[in-house]
């Protein structure tokens, strides 16, 4: 077996694809989830602070004083269910795409006379 078919090499380059597309899914996934840690452990010091206690918001590199707490909160916890959607959706997309990456690990096995894994 020394030469490749063009159809095994094919799937040996969907292969890799879909390993690079799991560890781009999978490090987004990451990053949002660091996100959302960040922003609820905001809102709780928010929710602990004392109502008298000076708030500032983030506009780019701006810090804004900002005298409407509500208006803040409000919006900082539609940003949380955003990036729990965001979460949601990668988290399906990276079960997806291991459960493809597998079943062709399992054909390339076949393919290649190796005996399956389990």
């Amino acid at each position: 077996m020394d030469e490749i078919s063009p159809q095994l090499q094919n799937q040996i380059a969907q292969f890799q694809q879909l390993q690079q597309q799991l560890q781009t899914v999978s490090a987004q996934k990451m990053q949002m989830d660091a996100q959302a840690r960040e922003l609820k452990r905001t809102l709780d010091e928010l929710g602990k602070s004392d109502d008298d206690a000076p708030v500032y918001k983030s506009v780019g590199s701006l810090l804004i004083k900002t005298s409407d707490r509500p208006a803040l909160k409000a919006e900082m916890e539609e940003s949380m269910e955003t990036m729990d959607i965001r979460v949601k959706a990668l988290d399906r997309q990276e079960k997806s795409l291991r459960e493809k990456l597998q079943s062709l690990q399992e054909s390339l096995n076949r393919a290649m006379g190796a005996p399956r894994s389990g």
